[in-house]
């Protein structure tokens, strides 16, 4: 098997970038739009990784319809994206070892907008995937399939930081490269199957 042809697939949040206060912040900045309590940066990492429906469905108030509050959070978020967000230590030197021998592309379930914003301003040329409507989130395996052949490659690892990437990995039938660096702990990694 030719190694340069495996692909490096890779998480945005909590794996390339740490955006955890600019979620927060937008988070907040919704909750407190509509009067309900703010949420903490421990509690907004622990919300994360399954899509910003999610994301806000946690964080309203128990019976509290999360619809108006999302709507005005992809708003704020859209336009917020990029304050305090920046690529962990030691990313951009990985990414440009890496990119000289494998081809490398995003997949997260950040909306798409914000990922390929992101990717464009931190990591210009890397393929980018974010949630759409017209492919299943992660943890399905669609988003990881369609970027590999997005991409040209026929296998690849999985890099990210959560139980959804281990998933996400094991449902594509890829291995998964955990981090721990981002928002989940060996623990909860190790819980869904990580190694």
């Amino acid at each position: 098997m030719d190694v340069t042809k495996i692909g490096i697939l890779w998480d945005l949040d909590g794996t390339l970038l740490d955006t955890l206060e600019d979620l927060a912040d937008a988070v907040n900045h919704a909750l407190d739009h509509f009067g309900y309590p703010r949420r903490t940066v421990s509690e907004v990492r622990r919300f994360v990784g399954n899509g910003v429906g999610r994301l806000i469905a946690l964080a309203v108030p128990e019976g509290a319809d999360p619809a108006p509050v999302l709507a005005l959070f992809r708003e704020y978020y859209g336009l917020h994206c990029r304050i305090k967000t920046r690529p962990y230590p030691g990313i951009m030197e990985a990414l440009a070892e890496l990119g000289m021998r494998h081809p490398m592309a995003v997949v997260s379930n950040k909306p798409d907008s914000a990922v390929k914003a992101l990717c464009a301003d931190c990591f210009p040329g890397i393929h980018a995937r974010g949630e759409r409507a017209d492919c299943p989130r992660k943890p399905a395996p669609d988003m990881v399939r369609r970027t590999m052949a997005e991409i040209g490659v026929d296998t690849c690892i999985y890099v990210g930081d959560s139980e959804v990437d281990v998933l996400t990995a094991k449902n594509a039938g890829v291995p998964c490269l955990s981090v721990l660096w981002g928002f989940r702990d060996r623990e909860e990694i190790e819980a869904a199957g990580g190694t």
